[in-house]
């Protein structure tokens, strides 16, 4: 399994078991992925760790100073 951190700006907006989808973003030299519909959104990931699975399920949320980040897994194998 394949777990990927996502930054989210509120609480409450997901939950631990809950089913997510997300959408890939392209930039010059990375993707980057959003929790639809745009609720927590990943750091940039380089092209060769690619996201091939779109589905995922949320296994953690975590509060810390700078904010609340949400762990999904996805079934695929690790980078």
């Amino acid at each position: 399994m394949r777990r990927m951190e996502f930054k989210m700006e509120r609480p409450g907006l997901l939950e631990i078991g809950q089913q997510i989808t997300v959408t890939e973003g392209v930039l010059p030299s990375s993707y980057y992925y959003t929790i639809c519909p745009a609720l927590a959104m990943s750091a940039n990931v380089p092209f060769r760790d690619r996201l091939k699975n779109r589905e995922g399920v949320v296994v953690d949320i975590v509060e810390n100073e700078r904010g609340y980040y949400v762990t999904a897994k996805f079934d695929e194998p690790e980078p």
